[in-house]
């Protein structure tokens, strides 16, 4: 997008208000270390560190959409057990929710459990009820949408029972009365059920399954978009495919494919989520179709590089724009703020982290070396690099001989590197904080007494190694060499 256009629509969101219905589910993840099988049976043994709950199903769409400043009324159906005061615990600790959820006594809320070590899920445990709501229950959900009122009405349908066909009929009629769009998003095998709702919005293995056709190339979706729209009496389809981006049919017009370049997929859980609510908070805002799905782009490829069932808030979607126009090695150079952010990423993914820190004047075979060596010892390596004004304060008149942008540059090109963060103070100790590392690397030519930031790593857990000093190499003797000293 363009960057200004973003900020403008992001302006214009803030605020907007959103009707959301659908299964309203409680995430769990369970995190931990599993280092030995169970002697009970062949399955790994995880060892729990800790634990995140959050709003998932219709409430992740509200979620998103609170997180992208806009304001969701959030209906659906919980059960009359724990879960769901988690749940009313959350919607009261989000904010930007209206929330409105139905007990019902007849069934669990339901709660999906995924068990993960080191960024892998191990298991998922779910606790739920896919009968359909009936009777009382069924009545109150068609009276709060009746009382609801906004430009846009989500509809998340999981199959878990809330969306039945009273439930698709007062949405329908709730848009008819106050000329909002209805915009779905289905697991359902087929989209007839939804009747002429605006937008339905399956991914691409959903529009496989409801078509019986594959959805792997352009030409591909084209044909089972083509006849999903024979047997459904939608507006438009709009078709998430990942990595490929989304297309979309609008009933009369030809296909138009929508990309971005693909983000460094970690975790899609929850992503479609994310798309129905960027999707629908800015067509509620005013955006054109296409102007709204190339939003849904960008927050969805936030989301997916983030562990979990995440969110995009406006100052991350406008970063990940600012750097799509990055080229690639500008990208890896990072403010403390952007360095702070990727590295705590990361860590949420089960990655380890490094960190070292040098001038890195004049790059030489022993630069070369010890950086391969710190990366050795971590999943990630982030450099604090010396500010030019640093470095003359640490090498004197005439020194550094390249400036910050060359240097920087030439280290974000090095595969060893993962970002590369300038530092203007005399020690890097503040970036370090900031990193907050599993593991700090510095130079043999060091005491281990006299690495700055080593009891702070320490404190924290993390460990301090020494790479080993590659004799015969310095920017001090390389500038002697060429000055024809000896």
């Amino acid at each position: 997008m363009d960057l200004q256009d973003l900020q403008q629509w992001l302006t214009r969101m803030a605020g907007v208000r959103v009707i959301a219905v659908g299964d309203v589910m409680v995430d769990r993840f369970i995190y931990g270390e599993v280092s030995r099988l169970s002697a009970e049976a062949p399955i790994p043994i995880l060892a729990r560190s800790r634990e995140t709950v959050m709003l998932g199903g219709a409430g992740n769409v509200a979620r998103n959409i609170a997180a992208l400043g806009g304001v969701c009324a959030l209906i659906g159906v919980i059960g009359d057990d724990a879960p769901a005061l988690e749940a009313l615990a959350l919607i009261g600790a989000e904010g930007g929710i209206e929330g409105n959820l139905i007990p019902d006594r007849g069934r669990p809320t339901t709660v999906k459990s995924r068990f993960v070590s080191a960024g892998q899920q191990l298991l998922r445990v779910d606790l739920e009820s896919a009968s359909p709501v009936e009777g009382e229950v069924e009545a109150r959900l068609v009276d709060a949408i009746a009382e609801a009122a906004a430009a846009v009405i989500l509809l998340s349908d999981y199959g878990k029972g809330v969306v039945t066909p009273a439930v698709i009929e007062a949405c329908h009629l709730a848009a008819r009365l106050c000329g909002a769009m209805l915009i779905v998003d289905s697991k359902a095998r087929g989209f007839e059920r939804y009747g002429a709702a605006d937008i339905v919005k399956p991914n691409a293995a959903e529009l496989a399954r409801a078509t019986d056709l594959p959805t792997q190339t352009d030409a591909q979706v084209e044909a089972a978009l083509a006849a999903a729209m024979d047997t459904c009496a939608c507006g438009a389809i709009l078709v998430t495919r990942a990595a490929q981006g989304m297309s979309l049919a609008v009933r009369g017009q030809s296909v138009r494919h929508f990309s971005r370049l693909p983000p460094e997929v970690f975790d899609t859980a929850g992503a479609g989520d994310t798309a129905l609510a960027a999707l629908g908070l800015a067509l509620a805002a005013g955006a054109a179709t296409p102007e709204a799905i190339e939003l849904a782009l960008l927050a969805c490829g936030v989301v997916v590089e983030k562990a979990g069932v995440a969110t995009a808030s406006p100052d991350e979607l406008i970063e990940a724009e600012l750097a799509a126009h990055r080229a690639p090695l500008e990208a890896k150079i990072a403010s403390p703020v952007r360095m702070a952010a990727e590295a705590a990423r990361w860590r949420e993914r089960g990655l380890r982290v490094g960190f070292t820190n040098g001038c890195f004047d004049i790059l030489h075979p022993g630069h070369i070396a010890y950086l391969a060596q710190a990366r050795s010892w971590c999943d990630r390596l982030i450099v604090g690099l010396n500010t030019d004004r640093s470095v003359r304060a640490a090498k004197g008149p005439g020194r550094p001989v390249n400036d910050l942008e060359a240097r920087a540059l030439v280290l974000a090109a090095l595969t060893s590197v993962d970002l590369v963060a300038p530092f203007d103070e005399a020690t890097p100790q503040a970036l370090i904080e900031a990193a907050h590392p599993d593991i700090l690397v510095k130079g043999g030519d060091y005491a281990a007494s006299e690495v700055v930031g080593a009891d702070m790593v320490r404190a924290w857990g993390g460990e301090v190694r020494l790479a080993a000093f590659v004799e015969g190499y310095s920017t001090t003797k390389t500038l002697r060499n060429a000055s024809g000293g000896a």
